[in-house]
């Protein structure tokens, strides 16, 4: 095991441990903030009794379609853009608008306008997300060398040609960037669209828990949301890492 896991894993006991023994030896109550252990058990029973699976289920599928289309479309309209400064003047101020919206304003509306199905979740998750990529990728196909487009174009290259061959290739890690943040706030914007007039989902549990006073739940629920949005970000860091060693091994030969 590499040093800095190591490292990482020795902090996690040291937190876990303090929050065991401040909590009990303070006698605060369950109520209010749970032991890790009490919260531990809590998981192994949801899991165990098969009630956690439904929604754990419908949340990864919601985070996963809505990162897919925002992600999309964050990257269609950042290679648009990037081709036409006067398109990327005139969409910009419209592109920062949407995202100064609070997207938990717009939830009720989006469950009034496409009802109580996935599809408004789908929508607020990938209103989150796009804005990243968008920003991202219109970062890096911005940022490349001026002479080697000079130099493709001196060859004849196409609009397309350039883009493709040259553009693309040098803003990967800038898109890369964009996607490992979006793939976590899918998460946030999963839970937001939850908590307004959802009937499963990891949101929708930390509502019902929260009425029905279960703290335990809540942090479990809050704890397997976390799970999720690590795993998902090691995921992309991987596939980043992955493209990149192809990428460099095709252009050494």
């Amino acid at each position: 095991m590499k040093k800095h896991l190591l490292y990482s894993f020795f902090l996690l006991v040291v937190l876990l441990t303090a929050w065991e023994v401040v909590v009990r030896i303070r006698s605060i109550p369950e109520l209010i903030l749970p032991t890790p252990s009490v919260i531990l058990m809590d998981i192994i029973q949801l899991v165990k009794s098969g009630f956690i699976w439904p929604h754990l289920r419908v949340t990864v599928i919601e985070i996963i379609a809505g990162f897919l289309i925002g992600s999309l479309v964050g990257l269609l309209l950042g290679v648009t853009v990037s081709q036409s400064s006067l398109l990327n003047k005139v969409l910009h101020p419209y592109i920062i608008a949407s995202q100064a919206m609070p997207k938990l304003a717009l939830a009720p509306l989006f469950v009034l306008w496409f009802g109580y199905g996935i599809l408004p979740k789908l929508l607020i998750i990938a209103l989150i997300c796009f804005f990243p990529l968008f920003e991202s990728s219109l970062t890096g196909l911005r940022l490349v060398d001026g002479e080697k487009v000079d130099l493709f174009r001196s060859l004849k290259a196409s609009k397309l040609q350039i883009l493709w061959k040259l553009r693309i290739p040098v803003a990967i890690p800038y898109i890369f960037s964009g996607m490992k943040v979006a793939i976590v706030l899918s998460v946030v914007g999963a839970v937001v669209s939850e908590f307004i007039g959802a009937s499963e989902g990891l949101g929708a549990l930390i509502i019902v828990a929260q009425g029905s006073m279960d703290t335990p739940m809540i942090f479990s629920s809050f704890l397997l949301l976390t799970a999720i949005g690590v795993s998902c970000y090691q995921i992309m860091d991987v596939l980043e890492k992955k493209l990149f060693k192809k990428y460099t091994f095709h252009r050494r030969n």
